[in-house]
Formats: C-alpha cells, structure tokens, sequence
C-alpha cells in the first residue's frame, strides 16, 4: 500500500514506522502551538526519509506516536533536526521515546563559527534553496491545512538530510565532526521535566514589586484566576488579560464592569470574556486577613566566594581570547553554566575536568590544560 501524505490513522502510523525501519537517515521536524492555546499543544510531526520521501503525522488524530519509538530509537538511522531543543521536548514529555543518533543541523552552524542559524540561511548558503514563506505564527491546530502550510511543513524536512551532508563535509575540513557528533549525544540524552507551577509567579511581572501587601494578595488571585480560564478557554494567558492590566487591576481594586473599563488594556471584549473572574479575584484578594497578606520576596542573589569570582572572571579572560584564535563564539567553546560549574569547583586534574557535567570530551582534549592553568593561576 503506498503510503499517504497524511498519517491519520494507526494502521498508517504502523506502516510508516516499519517503512521506516533501517533508513540510514531521518529528517525531523515539529509544529507546535502556543500562540493561540494554552498549555501549548504539539499539532504536527513532519518526517522525511533518505530517499526523500516526506509525511505529515497529526498528533491531533493520533494520541499514542509510539510506533515511531523504535526507529528513534535506532542508532543505526540518524535523527536530523535543526534547532532540536522543543521538538525533542514534546516527543520525550508526550510520549517518553528515546532519541539516538541525532545530529542537530544549528549545533553544526554553530561549530562553523556561523552567527546566522536560521534554517532559511542555512539552506540558502549550503543548498542554494530558497524557503517557502514563513508560517510560524500560524494557529497549527486547525484542520484541514492549506496546501501553503502543507509546503511550508514538508520544506522544513526534506533538505535537511542533503543539508547535514554539506555541514558534516565542512565540519571534517576543519576537524570538528567529532565535536559536533559528541554536543549532540548530549543534547540527545537530556531528561526533560515536567514543568512545574510557579506559585510565585505573579511576583516576577513588571510592577508587582510597586504593589503593597494588599495588591499583592489582588494580584496573586488574579493571576490564578487568569491561569485558570486560560486553561478552560484554551487560549494564551496575555490574551485574556495583559500582564500590565493585570497589575493595573491589583492597583485600582475594581468593583463592576465600569471599573474595569476604566482600567488601561480592559476593553470591552475583555469584561465580556473575564469580567466576572476579575470581580471575584479582587473580591477574594480584598478578603485575605492582614496577617495571611503575602510579601514581596526579590529573588535571592546567590552569595559567592571572593575566590570563585575570580575564577569565574579569569576564565572569561581566557575564554574571550582562545575563542577568537579558534575561530568559535565564546559561548558555543564555553558556555557560561561551565565557567561557574568550575569556577564553584575546580578540578585538579583532567580526569576530573571530563568528569564534569556538560564539559564532553572535546574540550577536554583541547582546551584542557589551558582550563586547568587558568583556574590554578587565579
């Protein structure tokens, strides 16, 4: 049976992934939604193999990709994405698979000392393709897609196989394939968790630190209530109510529909939708006892050792300089959570620096001793 450009249904699903079986390469893509629901939803998966063959899996019709567990799994198909971080994200926190063999097509651009790591440019530099208009902000959920957002989908995939071709053949010009191999094992392998709820959160928006105890508490429960009809609307928090509204509504206490009116951002589509969930969350926040109003509690700035300073600092020196003679930005050689990860706790030798998480092995081998010197000597 030929395989439909659409994966709908699980006999489909099935089929593509025992298709898919063996294929030395797999090209990887997702879109995902949160512009325009909330929590954020994964709408697509566009996979495309070696022989250039693409599909479009919905994961609006298919609850369970776990078929495709397998094939991502097998280290013998490389796994080719580019910008990987949120499409392996939602594929491990949605269906727990296990990710090998990847090879992420921006880490490469990175260690090509390229600045400009849109897919665009890079197909553009490396393949001579000009992109399908962008999409992005498109709402991916809706059904069916047009044939432009079909184009838009499937051209996110089906250059990147020939695209890491032309990056791995520049990255073993110049000696950096191992690296790049050795990043993405990495990146690969991150457990990615749950995202927890902040109870705090409210605190962190702009203004709130200008609020006294009893706006905090109004603010507290409005941000709640927000959350809370987001969630049952399944639209984004800031179009229910701006952050900056929602300060200015714990300023100014509302007490009826005019009232919120008057406040900067509540138009009228806005009290028809969150009116009433505006006027009981100042109601509730009005009612907090004085003694159980909350405080607002700057995030404590971590207390370091003078010696770890300047660690830290010495590192930075050295990082700008030996970044320029390698011909790699600073933060792609070293990035900062490694120069405070040593700085904290430096090793003594370089057994102990490899065992340092994030550290990988090419470093290591070439920037090793110059690390050790430099936290030694400061």
């Amino acid at each position: 049976m030929p395989l439909p450009l659409w994966i709908r249904t699980p006999d489909h699903l099935h089929a593509l992934a025992s298709e898919l079986a063996g294929t030395p390469a797999l090209a990887i893509d997702t879109e995902a939604d949160s512009l325009h629901h909330h929590p954020g939803k994964l709408c697509l998966v566009q996979v495309a193999d070696a022989r250039g063959a693409g599909h479009l899996i919905d994961p609006l019709a298919l609850r369970d990709l776990s078929p495709l567990g397998p094939v991502l799994a097998d280290p013998r198909t490389v796994k080719v994405l580019h910008a990987a971080d949120n499409d392996l994200a939602y594929l491990k926190r949605l269906y727990g698979v296990t990710v090998v063999s990847l090879f992420d097509t921006a880490v490469a651009a990175r260690f090509l000392g390229s600045t400009s790591l849109g897919l665009e440019g890079l197909l553009t530099q490396h393949l001579g393709v000009t992109a399908v208009k962008s999409r992005q902000k498109d709402d991916w959920s809706r059904r069916f897609l047009t044939a432009e957002q079909e184009a838009y989908a499937l051209d996110d995939v089906l250059h990147l196989i020939s695209l890491r071709e032309r990056l791995l053949e520049a990255l073993r010009a110049i000696g950096r394939a191992e690296w790049v191999e050795e990043e993405c094992a990495a990146l690969a392998a991150l457990v990615v968790p749950e995202k927890a709820a902040d109870p705090d959160a409210y605190m962190k928006l702009k203004g709130a630190r200008d609020l006294d105890a009893r706006g905090l508490a109004l603010l507290r429960e409005l941000h709640g209530a927000r959350e809370a009809l987001a969630l049952r609307l399944d639209r984004p928090p800031f179009m229910i109510v701006s952050n900056e509204s929602l300060v200015a509504l714990a300023k100014r206490r509302p007490g009826d529909s005019e009232a919120i009116l008057a406040v900067p951002g509540c138009t009228p589509p806005v009290v028809r939708r969150a009116g009433p969930a505006i006027l009981e969350a100042v109601a509730r926040g009005l009612a907090v006892p004085e003694a159980e109003l909350p405080l607002y509690r700057p995030a404590p700035r971590p207390h370091l050792p003078a010696a770890v300073r300047r660690r830290a600092e010495a590192l930075r020196v050295w990082r700008a300089k030996a970044s320029k003679e390698i011909g790699l930005e600073p933060g792609v050689l070293f990035p900062q959570r490694l120069i405070d990860r040593l700085a904290a706790a430096p090793p003594a030798d370089l057994a102990a620096l490899r065992r340092v998480e994030g550290v990988h092995g090419w470093r290591v081998g070439l920037l090793g001793p110059a690390v050790l010197e430099t936290l030694v000597s400061a």
